[in-house]
């Protein structure tokens, strides 16, 4: 009996067992259940966060990996180191947590086997599987994963429809309960639910209890695998995860041995933590390029506003259905607002070097542009042919007479087979003619045909242009891609993504609303930086005599903010130069604002309602201050003790002016000038959908 007594004994502490993060504020717990379902919870203090949720999945002709499972091992570790990041908010990046790794065998299905890996930080918890070389498991394909995450109640939520093709939505805002993908807008057009169901939201999504404590569901380390939007259960607030699938409705194709990307949850009652968190990137491999002195943090201009606000065009031609392959282009007529020309480029290069941006972005460069959009058509450009006004080589040698780097563009019109087959070619064209970054664009339905922006495949592509892209010493900044999962770390030279509403929707849609920018914080910036396209100045559309009765939903003060509550190590000065030169004053912080740190701070954070956050310049012992706020109006009182103790600064305030109303009168401001230490106090006063940003420099 006493032999029987503690075999049970062991079972049990097999079967069950718990870690607490380093600072001993979470809790998370392993269980198997009676039938040998996998499962887990995690607690903050004394509240549950995430109730005994299931894990598993489920196979194409093969049983389940869902239950049946037995625990054969179980190892516990610690970790606590630093490490340096390329480039990044901070110098240095702690990565402290403590592990839990569960081997799991299911003897009654082929004697399969399991490993799961629980990482608990002080701020969240990531974990994920992993599939060990076996003779019962080689080749399989997922139909589906059953990660669950299973919530406590009916949680204030910051979400957008789940959708495997897009992240370009703005975010809504109620308890889990009323989520519903109805009738949501999207770049003018209207939803009437999610492209795969009413109740299905993307990730990173975020929760607020009635306790006050901040939820993120996430994930990080996405590759070989399609990303993870949740499926909502509105009554009971569990959630599941719900895979990309392809052509035919697989999920994964997954060779042994392979590990899924890491599911994360964040939970805290400190929403600064969140903002904060470098957990996304700690659960990232290290970098995979060893040599990464060619990657450089970079703020450039460009020939793209003026498309957006139709004063330029992409297209050289007003000619229809034009054919890339036996198209004479110097016969055609060239339209009188094609953008990228020779002698515009010079301009845009004379105004960088003038006030020193390190590159130009040029679109419409090269041919195709006439018969892209929404054709679906397999070979629409070649990446290596410009249009006839468009002098590649004399640039070249104007740009780099001038000290100024080119920003190549590589819109795929989403024939991704047709981009791969050319990478080779177009990444040689760009390193003959001076170019060291990329912007690339995969605006449409995929080609091959079937396949979504979030399916394994695509997610395959992403990486494989990362790699292909390193090979060459060239910097990548894909646009309408998947969101990104800190693979910044591994790629360092993959700078930003746009994967989000940016600004440019503000140009031709009904736009972003004040609190937008607020939520991307909390949300999609998890992941990594996002290309934004701050800057704009000109902010009503009716100034370019388009027709449009549209505006960028901000004040000109919010627009300078937004290059500190924005990380990105790649920054445009978005408007027209032209523009800039009217509000010369204003403009000198886009100048001087860094993007590139060594330290940061965020000072306050409410999702959905303001952020104010400081960061330290990288180079200098420098200072920037970035505050925004929605659509509501606020006053704030900052402590100025983060600047460095023993130094006076210069603070020059850019803030709005007191009549300030981002609908209003958005492009009222002021800038003032005052000497300030760590033991004072600033007192911002942000106008409604408003901003304010601040310069200190050491004196």
């Amino acid at each position: 009996m006493k032999k029987l007594i503690l075999f049970i004994c062991l079972i049990q502490i097999l079967n069950a067992q718990s870690i607490n993060s380093p600072n001993n504020k979470l809790t998370f717990e392993f269980k198997l259940s009676a039938i040998g379902e996998p499962t887990y919870e995690l607690k903050l203090g004394n509240e549950s966060i995430i109730l005994p949720s299931k894990l598993g999945f489920v196979i194409k002709d093969q049983p389940a990996l869902d239950n049946n499972f037995i625990v054969t091992k179980t190892e516990t570790s610690t970790t606590n180191e630093t490490w340096e990041p390329v480039l990044g908010e901070v110098s240095r990046i702690k990565n402290n947590y403590n592990e839990l790794k569960v081997y799991l065998n299911q003897k009654k299905e082929k004697d399969r086997n399991l490993i799961l890996t629980f990482r608990l930080y002080d701020e969240g918890l990531g974990f994920r599987y992993e599939f060990p070389l076996q003779d019962n498991l080689k080749h399989f394909v997922v139909a589906d994963e059953l990660t669950e995450f299973n919530l406590t109640g009916d949680h204030k939520t910051w979400w957008t429809p789940g959708d495997f093709d897009t992240n370009e939505y703005f975010y809504q805002t109620s308890p889990i309960s009323k989520i519903h993908v109805g009738n949501l807008r999207r770049a003018g057009e209207i939803f009437t639910s999610s492209p795969i169901g009413n109740n299905f939201v993307q990730t990173p999504v975020q929760f607020k209890t009635s306790k006050n404590i901040y939820i993120n569901i996430f994930e990080a380390a996405l590759v070989n695998y399609p990303a993870m939007c949740l499926e909502i259960n509105n009554k009971t607030f569990s959630t599941k995860s719900s895979l990309a699938p392809d052509a035919v409705g697989n999920k994964a194709y997954l060779q042994t041995p392979a590990k899924t990307p890491w599911r994360v949850i964040f939970a805290t009652t400190d929403a600064r933590e969140i903002v904060a968190s470098k957990l996304v990137l700690n659960l990232n491999e290290p970098s995979k390029i060893e040599n990464t002195s060619w990657i450089k943090a970079t703020k450039y201009i460009g020939i793209w506003w003026g498309m957006h606000v139709g004063t330029m065009s992409w297209n050289y031609s007003d000619v229809d259905n034009v054919s890339l392959k036996t198209t004479d282009w110097k016969s055609l007529k060239p339209n009188s607002t094609h953008g990228a020309t020779t002698k515009r480029t010079k301009e845009y290069i004379d105004f960088a070097a003038k006030h020193g941006f390190d590159a130009v972005l040029v679109e419409g460069w090269n041919v195709g542009w006439e018969d892209w959009f929404g054709k679906w058509k397999e070979n629409v450009f070649d990446f290596v042919t410009p249009y006839p006004d468009f002098d590649v080589e004399e640039l070249q040698k104007y740009a780099k007479s001038k000290n100024v780097k080119m920003i190549m563009h590589h819109e795929t019109s989403a024939s991704v087979t047709n981009y791969e087959r050319q990478l080779d070619t177009a990444f040689q064209f760009m390193k003959k003619f001076g170019y060291d970054a990329v912007k690339s664009g995969y605006v449409g339905k995929i080609i091959p045909r079937g396949e979504f922006h979030d399916g394994q495949w695509m997610i395959n592509h992403y990486v494989h242009v990362a790699e292909k892209a390193a090979e060459y010493q060239i910097m990548i900044n894909p646009h309408e891609p998947v969101r990104p999962t800190g693979l910044s770390r591994t790629y360092p030279n993959w700078l930003a993504n746009e994967a989000a509403r940016g600004n440019e929707f503000n140009a031709w849609s009904e736009g972003n609303p004040p609190e937008h920018e607020t939520i991307l914080s909390f949300t999609r910036f998890l992941g990594g930086a996002m290309d934004y396209t701050p800057g704009i100045f000109e902010i009503k559309m009716e100034f370019y005599k388009n027709g449009r009765n549209t505006q960028v939903h901000t004040t000109l003060a919010k627009q300078l903010a937004l290059y500190v509550t924005i990380y990105s190590p790649l920054q445009m000065a978005a408007d027209l130069p032209e523009n800039y030169e009217r509000y010369m004053d204003a403009f000198q912080f886009i100048k001087d604002v860094p993007v590139d740190w060594s330290d940061t701070k965020i000072l306050e954070a409410e999702p959905g309602d303001y952020l104010t956050i400081a960061r330290k310049d990288k180079k200098s012992a420098n200072w920037f201050l970035g505050a925004i706020t929605d659509e509501n109006k606020r006053e704030t009182l900052l402590q100025l003790n983060f600047l460095d103790a023993d130094k006076k600064y210069t603070a020059t305030i850019y803030k709005d002016a007191d009549d300030a109303d981002w609908e209003k009168n958005p492009k009222a401001y002021k800038i003032e000038t005052k000497t300030v230490s760590s033991k004072d106090k600033i007192n911002l006063k942000l106008a409604a959908g408003g901003g304010a940003a601040i310069s200190f420099v050491v004196k």
